[in-house]
This record gives C-alpha cells, sequence and structure tokens, in this order.
C-alpha cells in the first residue's frame, strides 16, 4: 500500500456527482449542450451504479468502479478533444478541467471495503504494551549478558597475560 492520504469512498462518490451536476448545468449554457450533458450524465451515472455509501442502483463494486474512473476520464478527454460535435473552447477547457479533478481524486481515493480496511489497519497497528515490555525486557537481558560475557573475555584475557 501506497503511503499517500486516501480519501473515503463516499467523498469519492460524492465528487463524481457533484462533477456530473457541473457538467450539465455547464452544457445548458453552451451553443451545443449535447457534449457536456451527456458526459455529465455518464459521470452522475458511474457514481449511481457503484457499490457504495451513496450508490443508488448498487451494480458493480468498487475495484470495476476503479477502472470504470479511468474509462470515465477518457472519455471527458476524448469528448474535448473529438471533431464530430460541434464544441466552443470554452466547453473543450471545462472537459479538460474536469477529467483533470477527476484523476486527482480517483489517484487519491481509497477504494478498498470495510472489511480490507480493518484488515490492513489490524496488519499495521502498534505493538500492545505488553509486547513492548517483552522486547524491552529482552533488550535490556540481552545487553546484560553481552555485557558479563565481555568481562569474562577481558578477565580471561588478562588472566592469561599474567600467567605468561
Amino acid at each position: 500500500m501506497s503511503e499517500r492520504a486516501l480519501r473515503p469512498f463516499w467523498m469519492h462518490q460524492l465528487v463524481e456527482y457533484i462533477i456530473g451536476l457541473v457538467l450539465i448545468t455547464a452544457a445548458v449554457q453552451q451553443p451545443q449542450p449535447a457534449v457536456p450533458a451527456l458526459l455529465g450524465l455518464l459521470v452522475m451515472l458511474n457514481s449511481a451504479i457503484t457499490v457504495g455509501p451513496l450508490g443508488a442502483f448498487r451494480v458493480f463494486d468498487r475495484h470495476l468502479h476503479r477502472y470504470t474512473d479511468l474509462f470515465v476520464i477518457a472519455a471527458l478527454l476524448i469528448g474535448a478533444a473529438q471533431p464530430w460535435f460541434d464544441l466552443d473552447n470554452v466547453g473543450r477547457l471545462l472537459l479538460v478541467a474536469i477529467a483533470v479533478v477527476l484523476g486527482f481524486v480517483w489517484f487519491f481515493t481509497d477504494f478498498a471495503t470495510k472489511d480490507e480496511r480493518k484488515a490492513r489497519r489490524a496488519a499495521r497497528a502498534r505493538p500492545a504494551s505488553e509486547e513492548l515490555g517483552q522486547q524491552a525486557g529482552r533488550f535490556v537481558g540481552d545487553s546484560i549478558n553481552t555485557a558479563k560475557r565481555w568481562k569474562q573475555a577481558y578477565e580471561d584475557a588478562n588472566k592469561a597475560d599474567d600467567e605468561k
């Protein structure tokens, strides 16, 4: 697992709903609203059909949603670059900006389920106080035994030198 701070999945879904609404409301003010409106609907639908706290229809799980998000980001970028439908520069810039924001949100989202998060937290949990006490006791005991061995070796070496 990476060390980056990951945001909860409900926040990811909420941002996707907001992004979809922004695209749809911006499309209303465009001369040709079809592309931004359809892509806004796609973003909202992608969030709605995912199993999650804010999912409406709960068709597929979070792990698949991780990859469908990449598809949606690619669709936004293709929608901005496509030459077939008339789209003004503001609409194109909006689609690219939304794709960047969605990519940022995707990168910093924790797609793990509750059970996976619990297992991950348990695996990296701090040691219990008893375990720390045992480790400290072993460290002190090993240090004392090492010092005794060194002292004995030093005395044996001095005794051997005195006998010569």
